[in-house]
């Protein structure tokens, strides 16, 4: 009563407070010591026709410590949790994904000494359960793909946990004006290449945070370069972005893991894609397998949606005769798709036939041009 006749302060300094504080300071250092352990990943050269005059560039995210582009993004949720305040000692933190967010997420949790539960559709790859529970965490499976995010917001609820929600925060934890995010990483390894400024980069959507940085970034930076999503079958963000329609669903699960999702997520920005590329499911899957064939880098389905993207887009830079570089992402690596789109008996079952796509990425190879 007397404090509230003084002004009504409250003050938080206790020691239980302190405590929390020295909590969260430690666990912050932890994972800005993991960045700095982590060199950055490479960007590897993908032979092209020299008379073609264009360069095709692979970022490699597979080679991040927990295998994927994901890394990044879980590195950033998390510090952006820990300064919000939302991630407190002992407390476990809950995320809905499709399996490589929730294996990075596994590996900080773990590193934080914090429980985890993964929310996933019950399609996601054996390989990627087995990694998510590799940290010590838990694998909650749903039968719907729509129903992740709702069932991560009741456990963490029930928990008294945190829900990371990527979908939201993916463009918000990342700083797109630079601090080595993934479109600073492209630029500085450019820098020495005959084309330095790609005309294009292509990404997939997934939560759009990589998307937004990018486009950001470009902006920002005043460069020349385009931005182009690719999305894959059952995906919303196509047409979403086609019609402006923030809210469209599919009310489907797509069967390209990390990329397609049910409806437009909060952290899809389409004002700065430039454009959008629908591929086939089986377009995506033989664009990997013939990656692994042509350069021994085996790869997921989505660096496939990547690629079939970015094999469009060149053959028509072909076409109007324009010269320069083209820059697209390995997002994770192909060991986590063994029984699936590496498996032709999962083919088979899902009634996904890649001949007639292979054939055309072969002849692509050829002549430079993609019907």
């Amino acid at each position: 009563m007397g404090d509230r006749a003084a002004g009504g302060t409250q003050d938080r300094t206790n020691a239980a407070c302190q405590a929390g504080r020295d909590w969260v300071h430690d666990a912050i250092a932890k994972v800005e010591a993991d960045a700095n352990r982590s060199a950055d990943t490479h960007l590897l050269v993908v032979p092209l026709p020299a008379e073609w005059g264009i360069d095709l560039y692979l970022k490699d995210e597979s080679t991040h410590p927990t295998g994927s582009l994901k890394h990044r993004l879980a590195r950033s949720l998390f510090l952006y949790a820990l300064c919000n305040g939302w991630i407190r000692e002992g407390r476990p933190v809950i995320e809905a994904s499709s399996g490589s967010t929730a294996v990075s997420e596994a590996y900080f949790a773990r590193m934080l000494g914090l429980p985890f539960i993964a929310v996933m559709p019950a399609s996601t790859s054996k390989e990627k359960i087995s990694l998510i529970e590799f940290f010590g965490a838990e694998c909650h499976l749903v039968d719907d793909p729509t129903a992740v995010v709702a069932e991560s917001r009741r456990l963490a609820a029930e928990s008294g946990g945190h829900f990371m929600d990527q979908f939201t925060y993916a463009e918000r934890a990342t700083d797109w004006r630079g601090n080595n995010n993934i479109a600073e990483s492209i630029y500085e390894q450019m820098t020495r290449e005959r084309h330095p400024v790609p005309c294009w980069i292509v990404v997939g959507a997934g939560t759009g945070g990589t998307s937004a940085t990018i486009g950001r970034y470009v902006r920002y930076r005043r460069l020349q370069t385009r931005l182009c999503v690719v999305d894959p079958e059952n995906s919303a963000f196509f047409d979403g972005w086609a019609n402006q329609d923030p809210a469209f669903t599919t009310g489907r699960g797509s069967r390209i893991e990390g990329i397609g999702r049910p409806r437009v997520e909060p952290s899809f920005l389409p004002d700065v894609v430039d454009r959008m590329i629908q591929v086939p499911d089986a377009a995506s899957i033989a664009a990997a397998r013939l990656l692994a064939e042509r350069t021994g880098h085996r790869a997921g389905g989505s660096t496939g949606t990547n690629l079939w993207g970015t094999f469009r887009i060149i053959s028509e830079l072909r076409a109007a005769g324009v010269h320069g570089s083209v820059v697209t992402l390995l997002c994770d690596g192909g060991e986590r798709y063994a029984h699936t789109y590496y498996d032709d008996g999962w083919l088979s079952g899902q009634g996904i036939d890649i001949t007639p796509y292979d054939r055309a990425l072969r002849d692509f190879l050829a002549t430079g041009s993609l019907p």
